[in-house]
């Protein structure tokens, strides 16, 4: 186990041993078969992914995957969030990223994983074996295809998350990840804003936001306080957001653009 891997251990007592029962994956009841890369495939077409695709279920605190550990498999999440995260030398921790269903995790094309994955909240996976993978794409090169259109795709959030961390002030953050996380629970389309009142159901904690926005929690709470003092959000539990003014979180999130 790598040196991360012990401390991962130390915080995590459920981390794990991934072979959490799987079973052999379906679609017909899956979450994410019409979102994301599986939506893009035909029946036909997915037919070919199943071959190597195992079903696995994790309670929330487990890890699927851990960092500098031999990227063996990766995995499409069809239910639940999962947390993306790096650990710093320091010990604290730098959240990369959160995956929902239709998101695919671990494409990166290294030997070692790059990141480690949690689960959040109780989640639900298809794992796949790399290996098994590159000997069905040989037969359907197709789906390789489709694969890496998926990977370019991360690696653009990736450069967006770079500008956030970057350029943007602590509020021109947080007003930017309330809009994209709207997009993602798909309150709204891309590129477009959500409706006046829109409400936001948010599976992270203040601590998550904070690491993945790169503040302290004071700051995320203190931020979050002065957009409900002027109006623009109201909090009605640590879970819930509402966006009263989409139009003027909007204007503050692109001030550093």
């Amino acid at each position: 186990m790598s040196s991360f891997g012990k401390i991962a251990a130390m915080h995590h007592p459920m981390a794990i041993n991934l072979a959490e029962r799987p079973s052999q994956a379906t679609c017909g009841d899956c979450g994410a078969r019409h979102v994301g890369l599986c939506d893009a495939l035909s029946d036909e077409e997915l037919v070919f992914l199943l071959r190597a695709a195992q079903r696995v279920s994790l309670p929330a605190g487990k890890l699927l995957m851990e960092e500098g550990e031999p990227a063996q498999h990766f995995y499409n999440v069809n239910a639940g969030t999962v947390r993306l995260f790096k650990a710093l030398p320091d010990g604290r921790r730098q959240i990369t990223g959160f995956a929902s269903p239709g998101h695919f995790i671990g494409l990166a094309a290294t030997d070692v994983n790059v990141v480690s994955a949690e689960a959040m909240e109780p989640v639900q996976l298809c794992r796949f074996s790399r290996a098994g993978l590159r000997a069905i794409s040989v037969e359907y090169p197709a789906l390789e295809r489709k694969l890496l259109e998926v990977a370019m795709h991360e690696l653009a959030l990736s450069q967006q998350q770079m500008l956030l961390l970057g350029r943007k002030t602590a509020q021109e953050r947080i007003a930017s990840f309330l809009l994209s996380w709207a997009q993602r629970q798909e309150i709204c389309g891309a590129g477009k804003l959500p409706r006046p009142n829109a409400k936001l159901t948010l599976p992270l904690s203040r601590t998550d936001l904070a690491d993945y926005l790169g503040v302290t929690i004071e700051t995320v709470s203190r931020s979050l306080g002065q957009l409900k003092k002027d109006g623009l959000i109201e909090i009605p539990n640590i879970h819930e957001i509402i966006l009263l003014r989409p139009k003027a979180l909007e204007q503050i999130a692109e001030a550093a653009s």
